[in-house]
């Protein structure tokens, strides 16, 4: 059996004295030192406040006109890099009421770095917010801006190298930005996008993905038209059997488009037998009112009242049983955090003190501690009676 001998050297005496020094140097180090408070800001914190502030401020450089939508550009001299796929949060005022709302960068994340965003606000049925941007925006209007935000974008430790993206309406933008990165070696992936519109005239980007797939094989676009039927385009809804028809033997699945589309596709996904780590689905705004749900049980036409908790100031006001709690925080000119309202991003998160709310199970994003705890997301709750609420406004 080898034997091994280890020596340990003796604690000599030069060490003991300066053991013994240390704490005194320290006291004294301590004691020289300024008590004017740092005002250095370190390069780790400027590199997180660039790419995660938390507002920005652009201007409208362009209009670029589209079918029932306008794409604008925005430029600054400087704006925070994304990934392809993230969202902004646009800020706004509009007459007494202040709200947000989110809307896809739809450009090349490259593009970010000249100081340029580009996103497409569509025509929407009762569209409070996208009228009046339609409406009002023109060159040189001022437009304020959240960091970019959201998960939904291509992550090569999880997903396959081969992404199938299903696309409805404006839900195309997302997909554009990834469009874009994997043209200019952004992003290193394949893109087959099933990409539905209710005509040929409807298919917002058509110029722009021809193009796009022109110069590059990585990238397939395959439109899907609800009512009408054209030469090079697939017919009716997409579900399972054209997803299979067109996509390749493993992939991961990419959704985004109107609530609508995910509804049906809820009946259609089962059948693929993916993965659930296989299906990125990109966040769905909260219906205008809770009758969208077959859970709901309460009085869309009652009108409750809302006291609300602010930094130690109480205010009361009116509160409607058949819109979201933060429509009517944001409709009294409270500007109260926001971002996907969606239910999922955990930004309007507040506490309620008091009364009965609907929260529908497919937009319930709450933490298990939150729910546990007696927090809710006010972008996807409604009152069912009157309410007592703490926010934290911005």
């Amino acid at each position: 059996m080898k034997k091994f001998n280890f020596h340990v050297k003796p604690i000599g005496l030069l060490d003991m004295l300066h053991f013994k020094q240390m704490v005194p140097r320290r006291r004294a180090i301590l004691a020289s030192g300024s008590l004017e408070p740092i005002t250095a800001v370190y390069g780790v914190n400027r590199l997180a406040q660039s790419l995660h502030p938390k507002r920005q401020k652009a201007v409208v450089s362009e209009i670029i006109p589209r079918k029932d939508a306008n794409t604008y550009v925005l430029k600054a001299d400087k704006l925070a890099y994304f990934r392809a796929g993230q969202y902004v949060s646009v800020k706004l005022r509009i007459g007494e009421a202040v709200t947000a709302r989110p809307y896809t960068l739809a450009a090349a994340p490259a593009l970010a770095l000249e100081g340029q965003y580009q996103i497409t606000v569509k025509k929407a049925q009762d569209g409070f917010v996208s009228d009046y941007i339609l409406n009002n925006w023109t060159v040189g209007t001022e437009v304020t801006l959240s960091g970019p935000e959201g998960p939904f974008s291509y992550e090569p430790l999880r997903d396959e190298k081969e992404v199938v993206g299903l696309a409805g309406g404006s839900g195309i933008t997302p997909f554009m930005s990834m469009a874009y990165a994997i043209l200019d070696g952004t992003e290193d992936f394949r893109l087959t996008l099933l990409y539905g519109s209710r005509t040929k005239k409807d298919i917002l980007y058509a110029e722009e993905l021809e193009k796009i797939c022109a110069a590059t094989d990585k990238v397939r676009v395959v439109h899907v038209l609800s009512e009408d039927e054209a030469e090079g385009c697939e017919h009716g809804f997409i579900g399972a059997d054209l997803i299979r028809k067109y996509a390749p033997e493993t992939y991961t699945l990419y959704i985004c488009g109107p609530r609508a589309m995910h509804d049906f596709l809820a009946g259609e996904l089962p059948r693929l037998g993916l993965d659930q780590k296989h299906i990125r689905r990109e966040f769905v705004p909260a219906p205008s009112s809770p009758e969208y749900f077959a859970s709901y049980t309460g009085d869309p036409s009652k009108v409750y009242t809302l006291t609300l908790h602010l930094l130690g100031e109480e205010k009361q006001i009116p509160l409607r049983a058949d819109e979201p709690v933060l429509t009517a925080i944001e409709r009294a000119g409270i500007a109260a955090p926001s971002r996907c309202r969606s239910g999922e991003c955990g930004w309007c998160r507040s506490r309620l003190i008091g009364g009965e709310a609907f929260i529908p199970d497919s937009l319930d994003g709450r933490r298990l501690a939150d729910d546990e705890a007696g927090y809710i997301h006010p972008c996807s709750t409604w009152a069912l009676s009157d309410l007592e609420l703490e926010i934290f406004p911005e």
